[in-house]
């Protein structure tokens, strides 16, 4: 694993940008050769739209002197791609070959010779062993989505065979030769351009990936390139931003992403490494947005349980309180003081939060007068999924630790509140949080693309999601 990750990062040294990558995405040998079936059904039926303009000229052909001719109406009936292959250029891109390659045509002929003797018919033209040899470059454009670019091409015809139909058979001999090699020029010169196109016609399904996914009304996750893909031996990576941003004003993270190596796994097409870093810019944009805060009313508390957000439940503990609040509800405001911190280590995520809870008396005519202010560290397991194409999750309640912060009531024991916020933490606080972490966030994606097969692990750092892919045709 270290040997593969030091590879990775030469491979990355002399392209990245100052900002490490807080997503990583490699498509593996299965992916490669996946990418390979879908290219070549594009391929072919690119081929398939080959047609020739109309050739004519004249040649001298011995006994019979000058002949006039034309080949018109030629049409591709058929492509055949048998062999074919993708190999990795390190550091630059891909090597398409295609051999043993067919393509069947079919036209009109039509000559004139001595002036006023005219003949004509049809034919069928067999194109074997036709070779095809392209260079793809992949690189990043300036929107921060990868490019691929047709740097060379070659194209080779093994034989062409003509049947003609139609027309005096003694003819078809004199003219097969010249005709047989105006065609083969006349198709080899369209092959190239039109590999070359289907090469160029990737683009537009790269540029779908989704650079800015919005998130919901506080959020949106940048997913640029920062650094052109990296072509190994084996494998392509990608490395991407992954850095969540405030959607009205985007704010840089007052803390870097750390550098992580995604493992030599390969049993999968598709893997993402997903940092603690990403999920940490989350808590950042949320907590700024102030985001992470709730008001708690009794109302919100099931109605079977005995404790109740009133001056009465909470005087039990604080004498005091129900002697100067007698019989009014209460109100409670949780508040993050500080960005949560979430730590990601193997098969365990963890988020630390330090609070604030702000107790209130609500008063008859509905001001609120503040009873205590209760710090509180708390410490939460999350549980994340993959649910379509975007990253889901629900945490539990590990412990919770409360301290006095201010009391307007006296001195109390904070002690004796453990059990009051422990069930608003896991009936009410938690509950909401999993809402929203059951919307998910968007994954990195491209064009119409689904993931399958996927597995999940938390590891030191990072997740590790592997998956098959599938593309709706």
């Amino acid at each position: 694993m270290f040997l593969w990750c030091w590879l990775s990062l030469v491979a990355f040294s002399h392209l990245t940008s100052s900002t490490n990558p807080g997503v990583q995405v490699k498509l593996t040998d299965n992916g490669i050769e996946y990418g390979r079936q879908l290219g070549m059904a594009y391929i072919q039926k690119k081929l398939q739209t080959i047609t020739i303009p109309d050739i004519s000229g004249t040649e001298r052909v011995s006994v019979i002197g000058k002949v006039q001719y034309r080949l018109s109406n030629m049409q591709t009936v058929a492509v055949g791609l048998p062999s074919s292959a993708v190999n990795l250029v390190p550091g630059t891109g891909v090597r398409l070959s295609i051999g043993n390659a067919f393509i069947s045509m079919k036209g009109n002929w039509r000559v004139k010779y001595r002036r006023i003797l005219k003949d004509s018919g049809s034919f069928d033209l067999s194109v074997k062993g036709l070779s095809i040899s392209e260079d793809v470059a992949i690189k990043s454009d300036e929107t921060g989505r990868p490019q691929v670019s047709s740097v060379d091409c070659e194209a080779t015809i093994g034989s062409v065979t003509i049947k003609f139909h139609g027309g005096a058979s003694w003819l078809y001999n004199l003219f097969r030769n010249f005709i047989n090699k105006a065609l083969r020029n006349a198709l080899q010169k369209k092959i190239c351009p039109l590999v070359a196109d289907a090469v160029s016609d990737l683009n537009p399904q790269l540029k779908t990936l989704n650079v800015l996914a919005k998130v919901d009304k506080y959020a949106e996750i940048e997913y640029s390139l920062v650094a052109a893909p990296a072509i190994l031996n084996s494998s392509i990576g990608l490395s991407l931003k992954g850095e969540f941003y405030n959607i009205e004003k985007h704010r840089e993270t007052p803390f870097p992403a750390a550098v992580f190596c995604l493992p030599p796994q390969n049993n999968k097409m598709l893997y993402f490494g997903l940092s603690a870093f990403t999920a940490n810019s989350a808590a950042f944009v949320y907590n700024t947005a102030g985001a992470l805060s709730l008001y708690i009313t009794d109302d919100m508390i099931p109605q079977s349980s005995p404790i109740r957000l009133n001056t009465r439940t909470f005087g039990v503990f604080i004498p005091q309180i129900a002697k100067s609040f007698p019989g009014l509800l209460m109100k409670l405001l949780v508040k993050t003081v500080k960005n949560p911190n979430v730590t990601l280590e193997p098969n365990n995520a963890t988020i630390q939060a330090t609070s604030t809870v702000t107790a209130y008396a609500i008063q008859p005519n509905a001001t609120l007068s503040a009873l205590f202010v209760l710090n509180m560290e708390t410490s939460v397991s999350a549980r994340v999924f993959v649910s379509g194409m975007r990253l889901t999750g629900n945490v539990t309640l590990n412990k919770m630790d409360l301290t006095l912060g201010t009391s307007y009531v006296g001195d109390f024991r904070v002690k004796s509140l453990d059990n009051i916020l422990n069930m608003v933490l896991k009936v009410v606080v938690l509950p909401k949080l999993n809402v929203q972490l059951a919307k998910g966030y968007p994954l990195p994606t491209i064009g119409k693309m689904k993931l399958v097969n996927t597995d999940l692990q938390v590891l030191k750092d990072y997740m590790l999601i592997g998956t098959d892919v599938q593309f709706a045709v």
